[in-house]
């Protein structure tokens, strides 16, 4: 029998002639999508593809706008296209995320920038202070004390305490102000 006639058998559900039909047509639809892979282990995946796709769509064929094997390599080669761009996005993509991962986002390295930029601001208006206004404020927001604390630490009444982080904070807006 011919693969017309055998797919149009296939088409009503026969396994037989799904058999003979596998036979005749397996061999030029794997050089098809050989020739289009390149990959043998991937060529042999899309080919059973196509021939498990040919089992589930044989009623789909129509006599009358060509041969079966005409049908038959032409969903082979689009398999084997769409296998080609699948496997080609996918590099493309892995490509990319490599690079993100590689390259910081440009963001990213803007704010680790101004960051630092702001770090030696806030440590040259520090520097600006008296003695005791920076240990207040050093302890109170560097190293998280509360106001009662940062007391008890000096060894200074609260009401001192606060002038202090008050006149402090003070100077620090004003050094800060042309930054902020």
């Amino acid at each position: 029998m011919e693969a017309d006639e055998l797919l149009l058998l296939v088409a009503g559900g026969n396994h037989q002639a799904f058999e003979e039909l596998y036979g005749l047509v397996s061999g030029p639809v794997f050089g098809l999508v050989r020739r289009v892979v390149r990959d043998p282990a991937q060529s042999e995946e899309v080919a059973q593809e196509v021939l498990l796709e040919l089992w589930r769509s044989a009623a789909k064929f129509d006599p009358d706008r060509g041969s079966a094997l005409s049908w038959i390599l032409t969903l082979a080669h689009r398999r084997a296209v769409d296998r080609v761009r699948s496997a080609r996005a996918a590099g493309e993509r892995e490509q990319r995320e490599a690079w993100r991962a590689h390259f910081p986002a440009f963001d990213q390295v803007t704010e680790e920038v101004e960051a630092g930029l702001e770090r030696e601001w806030v440590r040259r208006c520090l520097d600006r202070l008296t003695d005791l206004q920076r240990q207040s404020v050093t302890l109170a927001y560097y190293e998280g004390y509360t106001y009662r604390e940062v007391a008890e630490r000096l060894s200074l009444p609260l009401g001192t305490v606060k002038t202090r982080m008050r006149d402090g904070l003070t100077r620090m807006r004003e050094c800060l102000g042309g930054v902020a």
